[in-house]
């Protein structure tokens, strides 16, 4: 299992270049009890537009739980995938996207939110323990960040981070002088992937690493990793993931509204979930990966839109 995960992270690195590119719908219609009728053909009720980041999975994950269930009650549904949050949280804000499918609104993207935030409405929250963190193999001899400052030369002064524009790249960025790592530690951004892959080849060869982590991701699981505690909360509390929408989407489109106000995931549903979609089927199959999820977890929840 652990080999098949970590043989995704090439795949996000084509993923994550795409910038604004258009994916068909995959046609599916179907019917449901949801709102007290069937859904009807595909695209009937209109056009919504997906906004989402390939590399970050949750949103990955979740796009395409949107695409499938938002398709079954008769809506044609566009996917566009971006490589930053700045431009995804613009165009949700201008309009060019309707729904962005896993924002972190409350802390690290507050900033975004402080900006765009009344163009945008909450369409609901489907998790509530996210965080962010700052990892390190389990086989290294530290357990804090505190013990970073004076591990400098152990870790080469890296810090292997994500994208540049990300809301987990600002908090480490506030987080490193706080624990007077600014001095001593360059964090090194670029994409996902290539901290993955840095990741990676760390722990083949058992050589020790710091990367900028988050909750959920499967690549907690994959990865022989640890959290380093954060005594000074510097990396922020916990949040939750929402679905966020433009404005004037519920208004617009309100029974899409309504359905996915109703979707709540813990922390094993989502994982099954992503662990689906990115490891199991990988980039390509999403939507048979959804397939599969439901059919083994649809009947936990009274909001699934059944064929």
């Amino acid at each position: 299992m652990r080999k098949r995960r970590i043989m995704t992270i090439a795949a996000f690195g084509a993923a994550a270049s795409l910038t604004l590119a258009g994916c068909a719908s995959d046609g599916a219609g179907g019917t449901t009890e949801f709102g007290g009728g069937g859904g009807g053909p595909t695209g009937e009720k209109g056009t919504i537009t997906l906004g989402f980041l390939p590399s970050w999975t949750d949103g990955l994950s979740t796009a395409y739980l949107l695409q499938d269930q938002l398709e079954k009650i008769g809506f044609n549904v566009e996917m566009k995938t971006l490589t930053e949050a700045g431009p995804l949280y613009t165009g949700l804000a201008q309009g060019d996207v309707d729904v962005f499918p896993s924002a972190w609104p409350e802390i690290t993207h507050a900033e975004y939110m402080a900006t765009y935030g009344d163009s945008i409405e909450d369409l609901g929250t489907y998790y509530d323990n996210a965080k962010l963190t700052i990892a390190v193999p389990e086989y290294t001899d530290i357990d804090s960040i505190d013990d970073l400052a004076a591990a400098g030369d152990q870790f080469g002064g890296k810090i292997f981070g994500i994208e540049p524009g990300a809301g987990l790249t600002a908090q480490t960025q506030k987080m490193m002088p706080e624990y007077g790592l600014d001095s001593s530690y360059e964090l090194v951004t670029s994409s996902t992937a290539a901290m993955l892959t840095e990741l990676k080849s760390a722990t083949e060869k058992k050589e020790d690493i710091v990367v900028t982590l988050w909750r959920p991701f499967w690549a907690n699981d994959a990865f022989p990793l640890k959290d380093l505690e954060d005594p000074k909360g510097a990396m922020g509390e916990a949040e939750g993931l929402h679905f966020l929408g433009t404005d004037g989407f519920a208004a617009e489109f309100p029974e899409a509204a309504e359905l996915i106000e109703k979707i709540k995931l813990d922390d094993a549903q989502y994982g099954s979930l992503e662990d689906l979609v990115v490891n199991e089927y990988g980039e390509g199959r999403e939507a048979e990966a959804v397939d599969a999820w439901l059919e083994e977890h649809g009947d936990d929840f009274d909001w699934v839109v059944s064929e």
